[in-house]
């Protein structure tokens, strides 16, 4: 499937001034989307509709391309429908294939994951449908005013029935819509034809539209970061499918040494060697992604016996590939990591590791911090504790 995933996001608002821009848990709230986005297994492009030149920027240093929306389809009156169909038409001209799904995500809703986008995708696709949007459950009772008083909507108030008894009803929460192109194309809406619904949780329903809104999810944000980032028994709760490996700084010292005549050479740890050798042994594939060139990458990984991908533009989506190839979640995948172009990877995996000396980036996105240096033992260090993790759930 060719996916798309458009985030409409312009400059006005009336309610909350530059919200998009907004921080939240540290960056601007349009860029939690985009990770999202980049993040989930089953979408190949991330674009961002702004008529905002601030907004573009953010969106292209967060790793999306940037379609630039006409002033008359960033008003307040303008539909998102409108400024969808721009976008698409827009990136359709520049592209050989054609898109069967498009995803579309509100800026204003950064408490999904990007499981959920890959969730609601299968959704989609396993239930045949057009379009699908995401809701949470409703249980409670809702009214609306009328001439006359207030009329309930959804039970009789005379013979009123237990909230656990309420039949299966759906609130839309605005956080994940997908749809089939002809659907936006033929009925300028983002849904119809055979409509599917992916269930969210009632945490993750909250959109900010309000200050109060933006300082809610500025609590929920904080929290699931720290209960992500604690480490349970041994640091880990269960052992993963597979370890990426980063090379330089990883499995080096992230130092190297060039002759008079240019060839480089690079420090290892002979305490990684035993310790990955371990890891292999009790049946936890390792492999390296390194975007350097230089032989020695592929000479070490011959050496450990590790499958190795070197001198790659774009580590993300071969780890994506990688990961599919296998048949493993990402939750289920460890990233070992040094330095900010391992970022997009950590993000992406339900183990982001960082070693000791990595920069301060990545130990905030890690969710462990080894206390052992790249190239000075940091692997052997993980190892033991994957295998610890092991003999510990037997």
């Amino acid at each position: 499937m060719n996916v798309v995933c458009i985030i409409p996001a312009r400059g006005g608002s009336k309610r909350l001034g530059r919200k998009n821009l907004l921080p939240l848990d540290g960056r601007p709230l349009i860029a939690h989307s985009i990770e999202h986005a980049r993040q989930a297994a089953l979408v190949r492009r991330v674009v961002v509709s702004t008529d905002d030149p601030e907004i573009a920027a953010v969106a292209r240093a967060s790793g999306a391309e940037a379609v630039h929306r006409p002033v008359e389809l960033a008003s307040d009156t303008a539909t998102s429908e409108a400024a969808l169909a721009h976008a698409l038409e827009t990136i359709e001209q520049g592209d050989v294939t054609t898109f069967d799904l498009v995803v579309f995500l509100q800026c204003t809703s950064p408490i999904r994951a990007a499981q959920d986008i890959d969730r609601a995708i299968e959704t989609c696709i396993g239930e045949g449908a057009d379009s699908l949007f995401s809701a949470c459950r409703n249980d409670k009772f809702i009214w609306r005013r009328q001439e006359g008083g207030p009329v309930p909507l959804n039970y009789d108030h005379r013979a009123r029935p237990r909230e656990q008894d309420f039949p299966e009803e759906y609130r839309e929460n605005g956080s994940i819509y997908v749809f089939r192109p002809w659907v936006l194309k033929t009925l300028g809406n983002r849904l119809g034809g055979r409509i599917a619904v992916y269930e969210m949780d009632y945490w993750g329903s909250f959109q900010i539209d309000t200050r109060d809104d933006l300082e809610l999810c500025r609590w929920i944000v904080s929290r699931r970061a720290r209960e992500e980032r604690a480490p349970g028994p041994a640091g880990l709760p269960k052992a993963p499918e597979i370890v990426v490996l980063d090379f330089d700084g990883v499995l080096t010292d992230n130092h190297v040494l060039v002759s008079e005549t240019g060839i480089e050479s690079v420090s290892c740890s002979r305490a990684d060697s035993l310790g990955l050798a371990s890891l292999l042994a009790a049946g936890i594939p390792a492999v390296v992604l390194s975007t350097e060139a230089n032989a020695v990458v592929s000479a070490r990984c011959r050496k450990l016996g590790l499958e190795c991908r070197q001198a790659l533009r774009d580590k993300l989506l071969v780890l994506k590939d990688l990961l599919r190839e296998r048949a493993i979640e990402p939750a289920d995948a460890m990233y070992v990591g040094n330095d900010v172009n391992d970022l997009d990877c950590m993000r992406f995996v339900g183990w982001p590791v960082a070693v000791a000396d990595a920069v301060s980036e990545v130990r905030a996105a890690a969710r462990i911090v080894l206390g052992r240096r790249g190239g000075d033992g940091a692997v052997r260090e993980i190892c033991e504790m994957i295998l610890e993790s092991m003999k510990q759930r037997v």
